[in-house]
């Protein structure tokens, strides 16, 4: 097998390119286009994606879309609770709107999160056991080493 002159055998394989006729969005290198990444909105908005992630590991596209749209929802009603909250009251409008939008994030939720339970990682009992036999027995023979 050939290396190339550039290559180190030790070095990890450069990642595979994007494909360049996607866009940025397309091909998961963003989440938005043409937005200052740098931005508070845009780091909540990041941070919030993130969170939804952990709970959806493999999403679909279509899951990720959903979950985009969550976000923008959240940032958005913390933008109004904080507002809330520096005014002492909330008008009749917004009060509307965030309840309108709260709701809206409950459904997109419920369709892409909320569904699927997370993943059950508990051993079973007898997993347990003989793993604690495996870590007994571990234990038994380093003691017999010595």
């Amino acid at each position: 097998m050939e290396i190339a002159p550039t290559s180190h055998p030790g070095l990890p394989r450069p990642a595979k390119r994007k494909d360049p006729l996607r866009s940025r969005v397309g091909n998961g290198s963003a989440w938005l286009t043409n937005v200052d990444q740098r931005s508070v909105w845009y780091r909540r908005f990041r941070d919030c994606i993130g969170d939804h992630l952990v709970d959806v590991p493999n999403p679909t596209t279509a899951q990720r879309s959903i979950l985009r749209r969550a976000a923008v929802l959240e940032v958005e009603l913390e933008r109004l609770e904080t507002r809330f909250a520096n005014a002492g009251e909330a008008s009749d409008s917004d009060l509307d709107l965030y309840q309108r939008a709260a709701g809206n994030l409950r459904r997109l939720l419920e369709s892409s999160i909320l569904q699927h339970p997370p993943l059950d990682i508990t051993p079973s009992f007898d997993d347990w056991q003989a793993m604690k036999v495996r870590e007994r027995n571990g234990k038994i023979e380093q003691v017999n080493d010595r």
